[in-house]
């Protein structure tokens, strides 16, 4: 858990630095951010896609997966409790600040592979470095955003403290195939969420999140029935 206890300090940290820098940045400065940020997501989105779309073996999984997470969202209306939850102790647009980290920092190749090398080698080298670039890519998000940003690390060590423990359970039977299928739906919700910060289109990406739990459920039952 080293590496993830490293990780999340470093969101904190940024974070922290990030918001003593906004109360310094004048509005166009800010303006210029979140395009900035805006462009960056789309930028890391695309490049999980481009990664990870032509390695699947399942090529129609992350549909399937977006249209039943995204009706499941839908139903329990998390992007609008989650806005009123945030909006309730904050001003501005911290709640599209804070769901933009959260995917960042949570949904990408090191931050998913990172707690699987370390918990079956007791490798962190990739935690580590997403360590690094989420401590700077906080400071960015905090100087725009404000110091909530700091609550994405909560999120972060709950998220790869999940995974290093699932793959200590399940260190025979975790598929690299299963990590692939979670990485493309995570790059098309990080693509969602830099469209919202630009205004092209705003998307409900909180109410798409639980397409992320439909790739381990579907690999699941396979592995019961021996598909």
């Amino acid at each position: 858990m080293f590496g993830t206890i490293f990780n999340t300090l470093m969101i904190i940290a940024g974070s922290l630095i990030g918001s003593i820098f906004k109360k310094g940045i004048k509005e166009e400065y800010h303006e210029i951010l979140m395009q900035a940020m805006g462009l960056v997501a789309l930028g890391l989105g695309i490049n999980s896609l481009v990664q990870h779309l032509p390695s699947s073996k399942y090529p129609v999984l992350f549909i399937v997966s977006l249209a039943i997470g995204g009706l499941i969202g839908q139903k329990l209306k998390l992007e609008s409790r989650f806005n009123s939850l945030v909006n309730k102790y904050s001003k501005g647009n911290l709640a599209e600040g804070l769901s933009t980290a959260i995917l960042l920092f949570c949904i990408g190749t090191l931050s998913i592979l990172g707690p699987v090398e370390a918990a079956l080698k007791g490798d962190y080298t990739y935690l580590l470095a997403n360590g690094t670039l989420d401590g700077i890519t906080s400071i960015v998000l905090a100087s725009t955003f404000g110091i909530g940003i700091i609550f994405a690390g909560i999120a972060l060590f709950t998220w790869q403290g999940s995974i290093y423990l699932i793959a200590i359970l399940m260190k025979n039977s975790l598929s690299t195939d299963l990590l692939n299928e979670v990485t493309i739906v995570g790059g098309i919700l990080i693509i969602a969420s830099g469209l919202s910060i630009l205004g092209i289109k705003k998307c409900n990406t909180l109410n798409l999140l639980p397409s992320l739990l439909i790739p381990p459920i579907v690999f699941l039952f396979m592995h019961l029935f021996h598909l």
